[in-house]
């Protein structure tokens, strides 16, 4: 009879009753909470994300108890779903993990399975919190966009290649054009920054060689989805 509280569906017929909306509401948003929380223990975070992370969950659920076994609205709901990510900027594994656990746990409480989606909130979080806490060899080799303006005037073929080799575990040079009216041109590199390497020595000696011109290095760029 405890398996079953715990592991049953709070959903007792076909239609949806006052009662078992907001025990579902209020159960996704404790545990939308939770999990917000949870991500805020060893992550950077925003305001925005960590609101996000909380209200997700309720807000699933209550479009998944409105589908209501209806096929014809699931498609129309995915499909809706399917488009959020063309208004989304680009975010880390750890980001994308915990927007997906927030979805499933909506998934659940909107179909009423209000201990599973507790358990397996907590389940996820926990180990997450775990596996982050861990060092593994080699983990932590973190791929960065390197993006280099040089003078028109200036070889550019070859000539990181022994600041690469001092700093970096790989660097490809993934693009390049020209700027200022063809006066500059701007190299962009998918670099991996060997352990312990320091960006800033690496930049200034970059600095040295391009004539003192813009260098950035960031986060992996996303390449924009060619226009239909």
């Amino acid at each position: 009879m405890t398996t079953d509280l715990i592991f049953g569906t709070i959903m007792t017929s076909g239609t949806i009753s006052g009662v078992s909306f907001i025990i579902a509401t209020l159960c996704s948003l404790v545990i939308g909470c939770f999990i917000a929380f949870m991500y805020t223990l060893k992550n950077n975070y925003s305001k925005s994300y960590i609101v996000t992370l909380a209200l997700l969950p309720a807000i699933v659920q209550v479009v998944i108890m409105l589908v209501n076994g209806n096929i014809g609205a699931g498609v129309a709901v995915a499909g809706a779903f399917s488009l959020v990510r063309f208004r989304s900027a680009p975010g880390t594994g750890k980001e994308i993990t915990s927007i997906f656990l927030a979805m499933a746990v909506g998934l659940a409480t909107g179909m009423g399975y209000i201990g599973i989606a507790a358990i397996f909130a907590v389940i996820i979080t926990l180990a997450n919190l775990l596996l982050s806490s861990l060092s593994f060899k080699g983990i932590g080799l973190e791929e960065k966009t390197l993006k280099i303006t040089v003078p028109e005037s200036l070889d550019f073929e070859g000539i990181f290649d022994d600041i690469f080799m001092r700093y970096t575990n790989t660097a490809n040079l993934e693009e390049v054009k020209t700027s200022g009216m063809g006066s500059l041109y701007k190299l962009t590199y998918k670099v991996v920054l060997r352990d312990k390497a320091s960006t800033k020595g690496m930049i200034d000696e970059i600095r040295q060689r391009n004539g003192n011109l813009e260098v950035t290095c960031s986060r992996p760029v996303m390449v924009k989805a060619e226009e239909l």
